[in-house]
């Protein structure tokens, strides 16, 4: 007789070697790095905006998994979706039909974005980035691809390609054509187009390294530059689309900017079910798509498949009648202001930026000596340990996740989740003060931890 699986038991027997089990079979760097920084913790529960311990501790999630959980975690209606979709029996992947749900859900998400015409899904934002490339490649008959310096766009091999962080670049050449160009820098976009083999520019109109963000009329003008040189626009709006900066697009907070291919993924999920989408303009799609015989040119295995598409009409469904872009915006901003009026009060702290709910706190050189002298050890070592010490009692101490905005910045970026109130981020806002306090009167255990970040980071060398 075949034995029943039961998940529970499963985990309440297995549940504690989580961290063995990584190290073991998975990678296994994670489990040491999380040991290292003291983020070894075992949360027990989740919902919206907070995390549970074992011990009821509450934990407040400013990184939303990055930014996958732009309505929390177990939003009730997408929860309900899923069950029905489940229920329903559906006839999925047949790969020989036309199911409802995909075409309910490109119809829906093509509503936020009028001038473009058509979905492609797939199952990630980096697949969504290598849809838009092989689609601006063909379209246009051209093989080199811009994209701005410190972009992440993805770690597939075509995604890899247009990735300005020389650290995930390393080892894994060779790549697509490709050529980096400075955010914002229109003269350099134009030399590069003149040569005439450019098929696209691929930009995220906030950087999430460094939350760095396109200069007011840059997407317009590159737009108009790049049609000029018959190449497209690519938004990739992978961890800003979706309400993440406060409107629907990060693309849309520059007026007339209306991108040939955008990407999206993340928060499309609910937090759930793994998906990404490709939209475009129906001149693209007819080239790629130019025949029967090229039906399956570009497709992917799990693609519109029932799950992913309940799950992304629920988080539409949910962001309309709970107004979430609206939340973040109003939220983002009292959050962003708050942090900004504490740029004078703490020379440890250089500036703080960002739209809606995608915001970055940056750390800069102090004037005075002491400071000074523990911020250049910091330095020497490795950039970006400052960060790390500022993250790590968010978490021990205040119980609040967050992450340094890249390998060797200086920079925290905040990127909860969108349904957080004004409780939310006024917590996260009294906590900060009191780290950045601690920091600025020489706080011990935090400067110690210093130490021990320096110690590791030599080790590595």
């Amino acid at each position: 007789m075949t034995k029943e699986f039961d998940l529970a038991t499963l985990l309440a027997e297995r549940g504690a070697e989580r961290y063995e089990l990584h190290a073991r079979h998975l990678n296994h760097q994670l489990p040491r790095m999380l040991h290292t920084i003291g983020f070894d913790k075992v949360y027990e529960r989740a919902e919206g905006a907070h995390f549970w311990d074992a011990d009821g501790n509450d934990y407040l999630d400013m990184l939303a998994g990055f930014a996958v959980m732009g309505l929390g975690r177990h939003h009730p209606v997408v929860r309900k979706a899923l069950h029905d979709v489940l229920d329903a029996s559906l006839p999925d992947l047949t790969r020989f039909d036309c199911a409802p749900l995909p075409g309910l859900l490109a119809e829906k998400l093509l509503s936020y974005s009028p001038h473009l015409d058509r979905v492609f899904f797939g199952n990630s934002g980096t697949e969504a980035v290598e849809t838009a490339l092989k689609f601006a490649r063909y379209a246009t008959g051209r093989q080199r691809i811009l994209y701005c310096s410190h972009a992440f766009h993805g770690l597939t091999t075509g995604s890899l390609s247009v990735n300005g962080e020389d650290g995930f670049r390393k080892g894994f050449a060779p790549l697509l054509p490709d050529t980096a160009v400075p955010l914002g820098d229109l003269d350099v976009l134009a030399r590069e187009l003149k040569k005439g083999d450019v098929a696209a520019l691929i930009v995220e109109p906030v950087q999430g390294k460094g939350v760095h963000e396109a200069p007011p009329g840059y997407l317009r003008a590159a737009q108009e530059l790049l049609h000029r040189h018959k190449a497209l626009l690519i938004a990739d709006e992978v961890q800003t689309g979706l309400g993440r900066t406060g409107k629907f697009y990060a693309y849309q907070h520059d007026d007339g900017v209306e991108p040939d291919l955008v990407c999206v993924a993340k928060a499309l999920s609910g937090g759930y079910v793994p998906v990404g989408a490709t939209l475009g303009k129906d001149w693209i799609f007819q080239k790629v798509y130019s025949s029967m015989d090229r039906v399956q040119v570009h497709s992917a295995s799990f693609g519109s498949n029932a799950q992913a598409m309940a799950a992304g009409l629920a988080v539409l469904s949910v962001m309309e009648n709970e107004e979430i872009v609206a939340n973040a915006a109003a939220v983002g901003e009292r959050l962003k202001s708050r942090l900004a009026e504490l740029v004078d009060r703490y020379e440890l702290l250089a500036d703080v930026r960002g739209r809606g709910l995608m915001i970055g706190i940056e750390f800069g050189r102090p004037s005075s000596l002491k400071l000074r002298t523990r911020w250049t050890m910091l330095q020497t070592a490795r950039k970006g340990l400052f960060a790390q010490m500022v993250v790590v009692p968010l978490l021990q101490r205040h119980r609040i996740l967050t992450q340094v905005s890249g390998d060797h910045l200086e920079v925290i970026k905040l990127i909860p989740p969108l349904i957080i109130d004004t409780d939310d981020a006024d917590r996260f806002v009294d906590a900060f003060t009191e780290v950045m306090e601690d920091a600025h009167k020489g706080g011990g255990l935090m400067w110690d931890f210093g130490k021990t970040l320096v110690k590791q980071a030599v080790a590595n060398r």
